[in-house]
């Protein structure tokens, strides 16, 4: 069955270091090295060289690494038609949920849902923000995971092969730390942005983004905008650590502690609503049915 150090693995494999990997998780390196070497005994081989310069992966863990995604995936779906078994006779519905997408949304439409649909029920299902997890993931909707709740737009429903439903418009906003000079004022103007460096996904990710970026390079080049691939904790982190600004939403007002999130003047919103796979399955389609009737 599943295991998880093999996502661990993963993340390490990607990030190249253990400390990186227990940063991203709010763990210790000794933690990340223990359950590594846990690995390592388990498979009686080893998946990683140690040397000053850093780690590299093995033979062994560069076949671990090509192959987990798959594993991890048959274990999750194998798990989940067991507990499907078992509760054949409800309807739920498994969530996916992590810091960046959580599910606060669906609970804050449980009463009127339920009522729709007197037998649904929901299963959270916990992921890591990663760049794979979010490609294996939304590619392969429906089959552990039926619907994530999410900022998205046309374009990264094409990139990442899904369908979404929007449930409302969330308005761009910046962030950063509470310590920040700008940490003062309620509210902002782009000239209060000139000279900070302003996190932004980068380029290609997502038309609305780009959209607001376009409108920064064209009219206000004097803020300097950073790049990164996709949002998750350690973007929040680099914000407050750094002293940069982060393109955001209220929504996300709660992910770090040590954060401010503040509107600005500007017309740039982002769709927030569910995505799911382009051929749900009959559960799933009534389930949409139902959240379209009070939306």
């Amino acid at each position: 069955m599943y295991d998880p150090h093999l996502d661990l693995f993963l993340q390490v494999a990607e990030l190249g270091s253990f400390s990186k990997a227990a940063e991203a998780r709010y763990i210790t390196p000794s933690a990340v090295i223990k359950q590594i070497n846990l690995l390592e005994d388990e498979l009686g081989v080893r998946l990683f060289e140690r040397t000053h310069r850093g780690l590299k992966l093995t033979k062994a863990g560069e076949s671990l690494k090509k192959d987990a995604p798959e594993l991890i995936g048959m274990s999750r779906e194998a798990a989940s038609r067991a507990i499907s078994s078992m509760k054949s006779d409800g309807h739920i519905i498994r969530i996916g949920t992590s810091p960046m997408t959580p599910a606060e949304v669906l609970v804050e439409l449980w009463p009127k849902l339920s009522e729709i649909l007197p037998g649904l029920k929901f299963q959270l299902v916990p992921f890591d923000n990663t760049p794979e997890n979010a490609r294996m993931i939304l590619k392969n909707l429906g089959k552990t995971i039926d619907v994530v709740a999410g900022l998205f737009d046309e374009e990264l429903l094409k990139y990442r092969e899904c369908n979404g439903i929007e449930l409302t418009q969330d308005k761009l906003c910046v962030a950063f730390s509470v310590n920040h000079p700008l940490a003062q004022k309620k509210r902002l103007a782009i000239k209060d942005l000139y000279g900070q460096e302003l996190m932004m996904l980068s380029p290609g990710s997502m038309g609305s983004m780009d959209a607001l970026r376009e409108y920064l390079v064209a009219n206000h080049p004097q803020v300097k905008i950073v790049d990164f691939p996709l949002y998750n904790i350690g973007v929040f982190n680099e914000c407050e650590n750094g002293g940069r600004l982060l393109i955001t939403t209220e929504r996300w007002k709660t992910v770090h502690p040590l954060l401010k999130t503040v509107r600005m003047g500007w017309k740039h919103d982002m769709p927030y609503g569910l995505m799911y796979s382009r051929t749900p399955d009959k559960k799933v389609k009534q389930f949409l049915t139902a959240l379209k009737e009070i939306v």
